[in-house]
């Protein structure tokens, strides 16, 4: 960033942060022992539709650059109510998951396509149903930080099961201490 974009108030959009996904399988441990979540088997990447990529515009193009074969890869591009596309992948091994999440996060940063990036969903269920309900852990990619949703409703959360999770989890995983990005991501497509 030069002089003139700091006069002119223009800031350099950061990168995403992938590596903290990594975090996630230790996290999983801690969930199981104190809360009796596990995992869903269940992630997705979400990113902004493309606008002006020439090339990378379509579910198949993404799929492409991706390098996911749909023959053995549990992988489908969906679009939510307010039109991000979702990358969805079905893996029962966490850490398969997590690994299969980060490397489509890093072929799209590879190709230009990071400023699109938004954040990566991966979902908890109880063990033992009913439980305290689902989690989702959601991973803000510019902030390389986790913050915990548990949707009880079309437009409803556990909130006192989300503070639970973050106190649980502060010293697994970097957790958003800004609550305002605590974001309800209601019709969430990642179980």
């Amino acid at each position: 960033m030069g002089l003139r974009d700091t006069i002119f108030g223009r800031t350099k959009q950061a990168a995403p942060n992938l590596d903290n996904l990594f975090a996630l399988s230790t996290a999983a441990l801690t969930l199981e022992s104190e809360l009796d979540l596990v995992p869903s088997g269940h992630g997705g990447l979400c990113f902004k539709a493309g606008n002006g990529e020439g090339t990378i515009t379509t579910d198949a193009d993404i799929k492409e650059l991706l390098n996911f074969d749909e023959t053995n890869d549990k992988v489908t591009m969906t679009k939510d109510d307010l039109g991000f596309e979702w990358l969805l992948v079905a893996d029962p091994d966490l850490e398969s998951l997590v690994t299969r999440v980060h490397s489509a996060n890093t072929s799209m940063v590879e190709h230009g396509l990071g400023s699109r990036l938004l954040c990566a969903v991966f979902g908890f269920v109880p063990k033992t149903p009913p439980g305290e309900g689902s989690l989702r852990l959601v991973y803000l990619l510019k902030q390389g930080t986790f913050y915990p949703f548990a949707p009880t409703g079309p437009s409803q959360r556990n909130n006192e099961l989300e503070l639970r999770v973050r106190s649980f989890l502060s010293t697994d995983l970097p957790i958003e201490k800004d609550l305002s990005r605590w974001m309800a991501l209601w019709n969430l497509p990642v179980e």
